[in-house]
């Protein structure tokens, strides 16, 4: 019964592990490019915003 129940931790640590694993990567792979591309489209609508402001300046 013992090596059951350590096998069965080992089981249980080995499987949260792997999940931790695919959710970061997921996040890496797909989140932080979505986030960094809005990002990007929302500093370049400052940008020509500000632009537009100061060329009507008059």
């Amino acid at each position: 019964m013992r090596n059951f129940s350590k096998g069965f931790l080992a089981g249980v640590f080995a499987t949260l592990g792997c999940a931790a694993g695919a959710l970061f990567s997921f996040k890496k792979a797909v989140v932080d490019p979505i986030e960094d591309q809005e990002a990007k489209y929302e500093e370049n609508r400052k940008r020509s915003l500000r632009k537009s402001r100061s060329a009507h300046q008059g």
